[in-house]
């Protein structure tokens, strides 16, 4: 293995949280570019883990979709066995924060009192937006999982989810686990001394990009 992939994978093991799902209020899926997410939350809506999904997203600062992440993640919900009239859409949140507190002040509008979320997210964010949303709702139960790939099968360009691309988001992701909760964003969260030497190495093989 050589060293890029090897440190890479060190923060990928990092970065997945590996919770037991239990039922919920609402399946909560954060958008991306990546709809493997809303595909993963067909299945366990399909499974009973919740009467309702919710997608969250307006676009990011790296959009490849041509209409909202919120929009795009419902259709492919829709088209995986999911009834339009459990989908609730937020369209306007730009990253992971605005995710969590835009959907709480709409579900709060529509009177949907939402107690426990399953949350989805790509599976090198399970941890950040775990840290985000127990900062942002703490009184709200939640789990988090994401689309059961290896760091090998989620590598997959036709998902903008080339190798360097994940691993410039990795490393960016990493950075803000650690400086975030100094600034309100995330509860804090132990990062291992292996954990940020793999991310020093990267960062000096030139994984920057979202640093």
């Amino acid at each position: 293995m050589n060293e890029v992939d090897k440190n890479a994978k060190i923060i990928w093991d990092y970065m997945l949280l590996h919770q037991e799902l239990e039922h919920a209020d609402a399946i909560f899926g954060l958008g991306s570019n990546d709809t493997r997410v809303a595909e993963r939350a067909a299945e366990l809506y399909r499974q009973g883990y919740a009467p309702i999904v919710i997608f969250s997203g307006k676009s990011g600062k790296v959009s490849a979709l041509d209409k909202p992440e919120a929009d795009v993640f419902a259709e492919v919900a829709i088209a995986h066995g999911v009834p339009d009239e459990k989908i609730i859409r937020e369209d306007q949140a730009t990253n992971t924060g605005e995710n969590v507190l835009f959907t709480r002040k709409l579900l709060e509008e529509k009177g949907i009192d939402c107690k426990s979320f399953i949350l989805l997210q790509k599976p090198y964010m399970e941890r950040r937006t775990y840290a985000t949303f127990r900062k942002q709702w703490p009184e709200a139960e939640c789990v988090v999982t994401s689309p059961q790939l290896s760091f090998e099968e989620y590598i997959d360009p036709s998902h903008f989810s080339d190798k360097d691309h994940v691993i410039n988001g990795m490393v960016g992701d990493l950075l803000r686990i650690k400086e975030y909760p100094a600034q309100g964003f995330q509860v804090p969260q132990e990062i291992p001394p292996v954990v940020w030497e793999a991310y020093q190495k990267l960062v000096t093989l030139g994984y920057t990009k979202r640093a």
